[in-house]
């Protein structure tokens, strides 16, 4: 175990490198993979909006905003088919008892499926039906998982594609209301 400490200490340097290396290649997979979504302001859109109780509501962004006002809001991209949606659902039920979140159902179907999914995995979200991918394509989202906060001025803010740890999705509503 000295051995292997002492080695990490010599060659700290060269450690650091890659883990630079790793961050660099991480940021740009990243950029690209979310680089067609809207820098500025969150685009407006109408929705079919499943409620945690079943209910249906025909909305839209900016009035579902409205209704939480001084508050970032995160979206949530997701599918029903996507194992990595799956993994990340835990994640997002207990950021939504915290922070406003808005999840969006991208190519799952009709509102009736999309609502048999829920129940059946005991979702208590409110889902966005986009059964063609308008929503999605309308943020700039081609895969799945997406995630990115609406800040309180109601720019688009932080989005990442693919896996987001808890962490990290509680950690943007909190940079966008301050940063």
């Amino acid at each position: 175990m000295k051995h292997l400490l002492s080695a990490l200490r010599r060659n700290w340097k060269s450690h650091l490198g890659t883990l630079l290396m790793v961050l660099v290649i991480f940021a740009g997979a990243q950029a690209w993979q979310t680089r067609h979504v809207p820098s500025g302001s969150a685009p407006d859109f109408s929705l079919t909006l499943i409620q945690p109780d079943g209910s249906r509501q025909e909305t839209s962004l900016a009035a579902w905003r409205a209704a939480r006002p001084g508050q970032p809001v995160a979206l949530h991209v997701w599918a029903d088919w996507c194992p990595i949606c799956r993994t990340e659902e835990h994640s997002v039920t207990r950021l939504s008892r915290d922070h406003p979140v808005l999840t969006v159902a991208m190519q799952s179907g009709p509102a009736d499926r999309v609502q048999k999914v829920l129940v059946q995995r005991q979702l208590p979200w409110a889902t966005a039906v986009d059964p063609r991918s308008d929503i999605a394509r309308s943020l700039g989202v081609a895969s799945v998982p997406a995630f990115m906060v609406v800040d309180t001025q109601g720019r688009l803010r932080t989005p990442t594609a693919g896996y987001t740890s808890e962490l990290g999705m509680r950690l943007r509503p909190w940079w966008a209301r301050f940063f």
